[in-house]
């Protein structure tokens, strides 16, 4: 979705900041964002995919190497920084930023590492190595890589792009409300409900759930199939293949359909909750 992308690049960003506050000058710290907003929107070409702006945002790396980096630069440029006017043994204060542009600024960004000079294929092996190499920081290719990523996100934001259960919650609350109806339509299973016209309660919240997420623009149509098919696979299939096996082959049809209603609404609920899981777990994989 076009929220979460550009709301990806405004997180960093404002890291960025942060960490300038105490290194940077108010003025110097403006154009620093500037200039890094600028240079991520060249980087992601105009890209609306949150997956292909957070590979964006793990090339550019931590925010505060960023400030160093300018620091550094400044540094040799003869351009004294926040930290250079602060008295000795006093650390610097955060100020408040102010618009304009003093003499402090700068025009150009520090080139990142496919800026370099250096031979197309050098630079095309380089990159392919960055990729490899933040792929095994990240935990890429190992089983449930995402969740686990997803669990480290309280204290390694960077390993989900900033994302984990509670930024989902707060900027996809559709999202969530889908799969919250869905768990809602399994758990109203077991209750002995009066049926709406000819349809029951939770086959019809289910159908409000299942809505809302084929509607939705953060699953792939595959996940989206998975998730609100599995639960009619439980139902289904699972009926009978658990009452066909608790009833044996000579039991007879009435038996059969007995045993199939006693177990189909419980293997409901439990596809319902393989689905769910499966929604949560691409919403989280950001990779």
């Amino acid at each position: 979705m076009i929220e979460r992308a550009d709301q990806l690049v405004l997180n960093y960003v404002s890291k960025a900041a942060d960490a300038a506050h105490g290194v940077l000058r108010a003025d110097q710290r403006l154009d620093f964002a500037k200039r890094l907003r600028a240079r991520i929107e060249v980087e992601r070409h105009g890209s609306q995919s949150a997956r292909e702006v957070a590979k964006v945002l793990a090339r550019f790396g931590d925010p505060a190497a960023l400030v160093e980096r300018e620091a550094r630069r400044l540094a040799e440029q003869g351009v004294p920084t926040k930290r250079d006017l602060a008295p000795a043994g006093v650390p610097a204060t955060p100020e408040v930023a102010v618009s304009g542009e003093g003499p402090g600024g700068t025009r150009t960004f520090p080139a990142i590492v496919d800026d370099r000079d250096a031979p197309p294929g050098v630079r095309a092996y380089r990159r392919i190595a960055q990729e490899r190499l933040d792929q095994q920081r990240q935990g890429h290719g190992l089983p449930l890589a995402g969740l686990r990523r997803a669990a480290m996100s309280s204290a390694n934001p960077m390993a989900t792009g900033g994302r984990d259960a509670r930024t989902i919650v707060k900027e996809q609350p559709r999202d969530v409300s889908a799969m919250v109806i869905l768990v809602v339509a399994a758990l109203l299973v077991p209750i002995d409900l009066p049926p709406l016209a000819i349809f029951e309660v939770p086959v019809v919240v289910w159908a409000v759930g299942a809505a809302l997420v084929l509607f939705s623009e953060s699953w792939k149509v595959r996940d989206k199939f998975l998730g609100i098919g599995a639960p009619l696979l439980g139902y289904s299939v699972g009926g009978v293949l658990i009452g066909g096996l608790r009833v044996g082959i000579e039991a007879g049809m009435q038996a059969f359909v007995e045993q199939f209603f006693d177990v189909s609404g419980t293997m409901f609920m439990i596809g319902t909750g393989v689905g769910v899981v499966w929604l949560a777990y691409r919403l989280l994989d950001v990779s």
